[in-house]
């Protein structure tokens, strides 16, 4: 067991140093106390969206000064308890357990970190919008829409993200046809944009009287939101149509044409809200909605243009998928961009994604 922790502990060790060489913490340490100074200054808090990004800056640099200084405790915690070892076994199992223990924490920390590293690009910091689809199949593919939106929501919440329902459309019988959700959190997009693509579900149709497997697809999309982003779009580019909803409301729904769906006419991006009972609150979402997908055009076309992605790209644009999620006639969740499997299928629908989301940033992300 020791020889093994020690084969492990050498290349958790490279990972740390190789951290340790790209963020300068004592840097981080001096922008902490200067950006806690400004928050002090009068007038700080008339401007709430700067505010709110100094707040977000000193708890990201935090962050790292703080998990960076655990990490460096128990590496020489552990590097302590190895010289404490003596040739008799009874003597050393308390050293041994101690060892274990630490060594866990500090193989925690240090990933945790290397995952952080990977969201290095500018969007990743920022609250995002997922978008989920049913592709065709009516009742099995609106059902897995609908067990996609449980998964999701679970992830969220184990991640500790808000997250906010602004657009809804139900399936015909079952499930949903596709549901749009605001998701706010400290690097949200970053954790997310691993899921855009195509899911599929092969399974037993509890909705087939003949118990035959089915095959069923739903997309899911990924934005980064666009708020502090100078996204220009020109009113004439767009058309606004208001009509009844078919989501939650009551009665009222049913009385006045209170969603809206905004068509950006030069690139045939659509974007709708139907949740609030107010058209104007409805029109607001949906310009945001609007915003958040210009804004991801961009990024794409930007990452076409520099070939940074080239591999994950083809995946999403020729609409292959990128997860099977096999229910019978064996459990299996597998990842087809990064080998990444789990036979834990409950798990995975119970929101326990993190895995997988690793993965890809592993393979994709570019440690900055």
């Amino acid at each position: 067991m020791l020889d093994e922790i020690k084969e492990e502990l050498a290349e958790i060790n490279t990972k740390y140093d190789h951290i340790g060489s790209i963020f300068d913490l004592e840097k981080f340490r001096n922008e902490i106390a200067e950006l806690e100074l400004e928050t002090t200054r009068e007038g700080f808090y008339s401007d709430k969206q700067k505010a709110q990004y100094v707040f977000a800056e000193i708890s990201r640099k935090k962050y790292w000064v703080e998990s960076a200084g655990k990490a460096s405790a128990l590496k020489k915690d552990i590097s302590d308890l190895f010289d404490m070892l003596s040739d008799n076994e009874e003597e050393s199992k308390e050293i041994i357990s101690e060892i274990k223990t630490s060594f866990t924490g500090y193989k925690a920390i240090v990933e945790e970190l290397e995952l952080r590293g990977m969201l290095s690009a500018p969007e990743d910091k920022k609250d995002c919008l997922v978008t989920i689809h049913a592709g065709s199949g009516g009742t099995e593919a609106s059902d897995w829409a609908n067990m996609l939106l449980r998964m999701f929501t679970r992830f969220f919440d184990i991640m500790g993200f808000r997250w906010e329902e602004v657009d809804f459309l139900p399936g015909d019988t079952v499930g949903i046809k596709s549901v749009t959700l605001e998701v706010k959190g400290e690097y949200a997009y970053g954790f997310l944009k691993s899921e855009s693509g195509v899911h599929r579900l092969i399974r037993i149709s509890p909705f087939d009287a003949a118990h035959k497997r089915h095959t069923s697809f739903a997309s899911v999309y990924v934005y980064p939101e666009a708020d502090d982003i100078e996204i220009t779009v020109d009113p004439q580019d767009l058309r606004i149509d208001t009509y009844r909803s078919s989501g939650a409301g009551g009665q009222h729904v049913n009385k006045t044409d209170s969603a809206v769906r905004i068509t950006h006419i030069p690139t045939g991006i659509v974007a709708q809200s139907q949740n609030e009972r107010s058209q104007t609150f409805n029109k607001d979402t949906a310009m945001k909605m609007l915003k958040a997908r210009l804004y991801q055009k961009k990024l794409d076309e930007e990452k076409v243009r520099l070939a940074h992605i080239e591999d994950s790209k083809k995946d999403i644009s020729w609409g292959s998928q990128i997860r099977t999620y096999t229910f019978q006639p064996y459990n299996l969740v597998k990842d087809h961009r990064t080998g990444i499997e789990t036979g834990n299928v409950n798990s995975v629908m119970d929101g326990e994604l993190k895995k997988f989301v690793r993965g890809y940033l592993i393979k994709f992300g570019k440690f900055e």
